[in-house]
């Protein structure tokens, strides 16, 4: 474990001295890695890995696992067009996929603005995933928002106005933690884990390859050897992953990194470099 918090914190300070012409600081950062071959339990080594930050598209993860709690659970109806929208969800991030599964899970929609009493209510019932999730001891995590492009409007946006927290959060510590149970098959059931961990797989070594979440993220600072599972976050204010990786000689981790810094795409996969290199 010191091994491991030796290397995030390594990791980190060179990251911090290249891109110091960018002004990038410190608390523009969180780090998690997780050796999954530490045994039953790994601990995280991290760098502000409780820090509470917007999670952009790795919330789609939550919402995913969710999903498949809830089918297990027959609380929700397998069907041809939810398998369509966890596709979308997770492979193309697409945000209308995402809304379509928040309502499935919360039995909600969007929609008009609704009389206090009447939004009261939609908001308990859009806080189901929270609910799931903190009962299994996940904190400082918020899951309860869809993912836009334009923004909030009607119903949405009178629970972004009147409860709070008002945005989506997560932290990588959380992130970490979900990863590493689907990736050692403990969320759910292995089978759910093996389909999740489907969707999540990366072609990042491929140079024709489209995808842009497996080739401008963790998976670009990643040997071509490698396997990755991973989901991407982007927007103004934030670029972020959340990967499974395996070396080549079988090594397997568990990497989280979020930053504030759209605007410095190097950083993300520099900080795996590092990484790898300190191994």
């Amino acid at each position: 474990m010191a091994a491991w918090q030796k290397l995030v914190d390594s990791a980190v300070e060179s990251a911090l001295r290249k891109f110091a012409p960018l002004n990038l600081r410190a608390d523009e950062l969180a780090v998690t890695l997780v050796d999954l071959s530490a045994g039953e339990k790994p601990s995280p080594a991290s760098q502000r890995g409780d820090a509470p930050v917007y999670p952009a598209s790795v919330i789609k993860l939550f919402y995913l696992a969710a999903a498949h709690r809830w089918l297990e659970d027959k609380k929700i109806s397998d069907s041809p067009e939810l398998r369509r929208a966890l596709h979308d969800m997770i492979v193309h991030s697409g945000n209308e996929a995402t809304g379509y599964v928040l309502d499935v899970l919360t039995d909600t929609t969007s929609g008009p603005e609704l009389p206090p009493v009447e939004l009261a209510a939609w908001h308990e019932k859009r806080n189901v995933v929270n609910r799931y999730f903190h009962s299994l001891g996940y904190t400082a995590i918020n899951a309860n928002r869809k993912t836009w492009h334009d923004g909030p409007y009607g119903r949405d946006k009178q629970a972004v106005d009147q409860f709070t927290p008002a945005r989506n959060s997560l932290t990588t510590n959380a992130t970490a933690r979900l990863l590493v149970e689907i990736a050692t098959g403990n969320f759910v059931s292995p089978a759910r884990c093996q389909e999740m961990r489907d969707l999540m797989h990366r072609d990042f070594a491929n140079p024709n390859s489209t995808d842009h979440q497996g080739r401008e993220f963790i998976g670009a600072g990643l040997p071509p050897s490698a396997k990755l599972w991973s989901k991407a976050g982007y927007m103004s204010t934030a670029r972020h992953d959340a990967a499974i990786v395996e070396l080549a000689d079988g090594r397997k981790f568990v990497l989280v990194i979020f930053t504030a810094r759209p605007d410095a795409k190097e950083i993300i996969p520099e900080i795996t470099r590092q990484i790898i290199a300190g191994f």
